[in-house]
């Protein structure tokens, strides 16, 4: 489902909508389906609105990133840049959380920024930096999962209802501030467009949202991070396939670096259970 969540996303930017309107509309419709819940915990959101806010700030930015990342950019190379989170992981670890980064850590960063020079790597431009916007977007997306990730795993007592029900509000709450400040027009919001959003956000990114979180909760880490790795694969076939997208031989490349680093970051979570 993830790896299929761009096609929603372009076809109501198509229809007219403007992109941060189509990530307020969406998460809004996430927010509906959240009410009971966020009446039931409102004494838990009080009691952790610090740590709260925090995680709906980041968890807010990664999902308009992420979304504007793939409504304007290379699905492939978006889905690539964000699955670089690993890399952003270890560092906070070591850097943050004080953790011991061994010669294996060391080895899928290198393997993982390896893919990413290859990928971005560009005769005419040189330094292997982000091309466009979308690029920057898709990589501070996967720097904002890690940060957002490991204020999560700070926050012990609040349970993952709350934490989860914060990063949809902060979505809602970072996407209404670019609509505030940038101005931007909400374009053709007509019924049908409207209507198409927040269902979209009621019943897609709420069962995609509920489905990773039921299962990271009910199996290993290791075994949930290699599953979800199954994302570029469908989001490579869809955008052949729908997109008519071209993915370059570089890219390939790259992009089988950064998977390898991925799951070499995985089977260290086996060892660290171990």
């Amino acid at each position: 489902m993830w790896g299929l969540s761009w096609y929603p996303l372009r076809y109501l930017e198509n229809s007219g909508i403007n992109n941060y309107w189509v990530s307020l509309l969406i998460y809004a419709g996430t927010l509906i389906f959240a009410l009971p819940w966020i009446f039931k915990h409102r004494r838990e959101f009080i009691k952790h609105a610090r740590s709260l806010a925090i995680i709906a700030i980041t968890v807010g930015w990664l999902n308009i990133s992420f979304i504007l990342a793939v409504i304007d950019g290379q699905i492939v190379r978006v889905i690539l840049l964000f699955f670089l989170s690993p890399v952003w992981a270890a560092f906070l670890s070591w850097l943050v959380l004080k953790e011991n980064m061994h010669a294996k850590e060391w080895m899928m960063i290198t393997i993982a920024m390896t893919g990413a020079i290859i990928m971005l790597w560009s005769p005419e431009v040189g330094l292997p930096v982000p091309q466009s916007q979308s690029d920057w977007l898709a990589l501070s997306s996967g720097i904002f999962f890690a940060f957002s990730n490991m204020m999560i795993r700070k926050t012990e007592n609040a349970s993952i209802v709350v934490k989860t029900i914060s990063g949809w509000i902060g979505v809602v709450l970072v996407s209404g501030l670019l609509v505030l400040f940038t101005l931007a027009p909400p374009g053709n919001l007509t019924i049908t467009n409207v209507s198409l959003a927040i269902l979209c956000g009621l019943f897609g990114m709420t069962l995609m949202t509920v489905a990773v979180v039921y299962g990271v909760s009910n199996m290993p880490l290791h075994r949930s991070s290699v599953i979800f790795l199954f994302e570029i694969v469908v989001g490579a076939a869809s955008a052949v396939w729908l997109a008519n997208e071209n993915i370059l031989p570089q890219e390939w490349i790259g992009g089988s670096l950064v998977i390898l680093a991925a799951y070499i970051s995985a089977r260290l979570e086996i060892k660290d259970e171990q």
